[in-house]
């Protein structure tokens, strides 16, 4: 109200005022039609719509208006913005990108790709969150037949999606389906991986499609080096295991396990073949292991080779707890027949506390409890579970 009198005042004064000559033809012109002026226009306050609309903070809204210092008016924003249906979220991240993004032609660009992401089945907020993570792809026509090629080779969207966030998704939207992308699965499904295999693998490490071929089958010979072989079910985390890391550094992880776990080169080799996941694992990770199984729980490093699963469950959510109530109920009688350590921990949570917590629930009524205190990783090591046996 108050910029509207404002304005009154001043076409007020303008329009009584008989000394200003030059102002007659506008007082003309506003004596017919009665609309307001602005002398002075006010210019577009691109801080101010990328803050209250496009959901940027304050310390980034200058930083992108200076890309967008041409713009005069919200309606090319808001066109594109609304056309392509974005939350708050997904707004917010892109412009933070790429506000330019804001300019993009909403007739000649973003319409007919959203138009053909729709006819391959995506809904509106999937094309909202592909446009989020890859804004700049989405202003060539080129998405569509990409797309088109890569939603069965993933089988969804969402899984799709799990790719590009992994990494950089000009991987895989860059790259030339034709003379990369293609040869590459052709010699996945040669290896004897389904399309659910290749899937997963690519959610993994999806610059495994946009490389030489010549490079994805040295990654093949690798993986058949350590001794699985293709068709195998463990070909797909064999291939993923090593892939983009070099003979050396393989050579380097052998040698750390070997020493780590005290094991023969046939140990190791079949410990990598039942878990090949173990060449990812940090060195810290598996010094911790070792420590704890071999040398507190008293594993023996032949038995971690042929389980080697052992290595990969979490330290403080599952090693630990679980050895703690195996000991307890041992060193108090209260566990029939010689549960080992390995069937303890591959138990799901659910069937862990209905064998091993509930049946003790009168003999060790604080078990549940400390069970329940180990797993948020607060035991100290000199831990003792509480013990109150009722004797009858």
């Amino acid at each position: 109200m108050l910029g509207l009198r404002l304005r009154e005042c001043i076409l007020s004064h303008i329009l009584s005022s008989p000394s200003k000559a030059a102002f007659s033809p506008l007082r003309r012109l506003l004596s017919a039609t009665g609309a307001p002026v602005f002398l002075n226009p006010i210019s577009f306050a691109v801080e101010d719509y990328l803050v209250g609309t496009c959901g940027l903070t304050r310390p980034q809204a200058p930083k992108a208006s200076k890309k967008l210092s041409h713009l005069k008016s919200p309606t090319n924003p808001d066109n594109v913005l609304a056309g392509l249906g974005l939350s708050g979220a997904d707004a917010a991240a892109i412009v933070a990108k790429d506000p330019q993004f804001l300019c993009a032609s909403v007739d000649k660009t973003l319409s007919p790709v959203v138009a053909g992401l729709t006819r391959l089945g995506l809904s509106s907020p999937e094309i909202g969150r592909l446009v989020s993570v890859v804004h700049k792809q989405c202003r060539y026509r080129s998405i569509i037949s990409k797309m088109q090629y890569y939603l069965p080779l993933f089988g969804s969207c969402h899984n799709f999606l799990r790719a590009l966030q992994r990494s950089s998704y000009s991987y895989l939207l860059s790259s030339d389906l034709d003379k990369l992308v293609k040869p590459n699965v052709a010699f996945l499904r040669e290896c004897g991986l389904g399309a659910c295999d290749i899937a997963k693998l690519c959610i993994r490490e999806p610059r495994i499609l946009a490389i030489n071929p010549e490079r994805v089958r040295a990654m093949a010979a690798c993986a058949e080096r350590l001794g699985v072989r293709r068709g195998s079910g463990m070909f797909r985390l064999a291939l993923q295991a090593v892939a983009f890391l070099s003979e050396e550094k393989i050579a380097a992880k052998l040698d750390y396990l070997k020493n780590t776990f005290r094991w023969s080169d046939a140990q190791v080799s079949i410990a990598v073949r039942k878990y090949p996941n173990l060449l990812g694992k940090s060195k810290e990770s598996l010094k911790r292991r070792s420590e704890f199984l071999v040398s507190k729980v008293g594993v023996e490093p032949v038995y971690i080779a042929h389980r080697p699963t052992l290595l990969s469950y979490s330290m403080e959510g599952r090693l630990r707890p679980r050895y703690y109530v195996i000991k307890f109920l041992k060193e108090n009688g209260l566990l029939d027949g010689d549960l080992s350590f390995f069937t303890a921990v591959k138990m799901t949570e659910k069937v862990f506390m209905e064998k091993l917590i509930s049946p003790h629930k009168e003999a060790a009524p604080h078990l549940a409890e400390d069970y329940a205190t180990a797993c948020k990783g607060e035991v100290p090591t000199n831990f003792i579970f509480r013990w109150t046996r009722n004797r009858l």
